[in-house]
Order: structure tokens, then sequence, then C-alpha cells
């Protein structure tokens, strides 16, 4: 039982990070371009690049690693979000804006997690 509330407390702000992160669609591209699921899932994925890389050299409790991994960032990142608003993209016959999003989506979160976890290990190594 105590797993459910530590993924539900993280999970939890974790939806409450991705929704104030929802106002940057309309004030960076007028809701022409859904930058903030965007945002959400590069930052997403160079935090759990990040976080993974600290995982392999030090021992995070596994209930950490629940809040963490499964809560903040589970509630945190859009992927289905992303799926959809591609999909109404191309559903609109915006098929450049949509191509581009998930090109972007997927070349910059894929990248993040790399940059997230060699960050990890070049801070690991300095403070070691």
């Amino acid at each position: 039982m105590m797993k459910f509330l530590i993924i539900g407390f993280g999970g939890a702000l974790g939806a409450i990070a991705r929704y104030l992160m929802g106002s940057l669609d309309y004030w960076l591209s007028n809701g022409v371009f859904p930058i903030s699921t965007l945002v959400v899932n590069v930052t997403g994925s160079l935090a759990i690049g990040f976080l993974w890389g600290i995982c392999d050299r030090v021992a995070i409790p596994p209930n950490v690693r629940l809040f963490l991994f499964i809560g903040v960032l589970g509630g945190y990142t859009t992927f289905s979000t992303f799926s959809l608003e591609t999909f109404n993209l191309m559903r609109d016959g915006e098929y450049r804006i949509a191509l581009i999003n998930a090109m972007l989506s997927v070349v910059l979160s894929v990248g993040a997690v790399f940059a997230g976890y060699i960050i990890s290990k070049i801070l690991m190594d300095l403070y070691r």
C-alpha cells in the first residue's frame, strides 16, 4: 500500500508540473505548435537520463526510485499527449507541423536522455 502512496504523491507532483508547463503553447507560439509537450518530453527525458546515470553509481532506495521514475516523471512526461497532438495535426491536414513535431520530440528527447546521463556521470566524477 505504501508503494501506491509514494507513486501517487510523485505522480501528483509531476502532473502539477506538467499542467504549469501547459501555458507555454500560447505564450510562445500562440497555440500553433505544441511547444509545451515538446518541452516536457525533452526535459523529462533529460531528467530521466540524469537520474538513471546517478542510479548507476549511487545506491538509491527502491521507494525513492518509485517516487522519481514512476511517480514524478510518469506524471510529468506526456508521450500520450504528444501522440494525440501529432494525430490531431495530421487529421487537420497540418502534415508539415506534425512531422516537425514528431521529429523534434523523438530526436531531442533521446538526445536529452543521453545528455542527462553524461552530465550525471561528469558531476558524479567531479564530486567523488
